[in-house]
């Protein structure tokens, strides 16, 4: 899954990632134009994962 996928996709995942870890809210998975790399900094500090860990999470969904 490239980029422009998940992002057509992303209230979709969106929505798979909230329940599969519960800590995350709303405005950790606000996915701005120009900003993914601010949203996944977010994530990788909310759940201790490296941006690579997370793209393997995410496409795997």
């Amino acid at each position: 899954m490239n980029t422009t996928e998940i992002k057509g996709n992303w209230n979709e995942l969106k929505g798979k990632l909230k329940q599969q870890f519960a800590n995350l809210t709303d405005n950790d998975l606000l996915l701005k134009e120009g900003k993914q790399d601010e949203m996944l900094g977010r994530l990788q500090i909310k759940l201790g994962k490296t941006k690579e860990e997370l793209y393997k999470i995410i496409t795997s969904l």
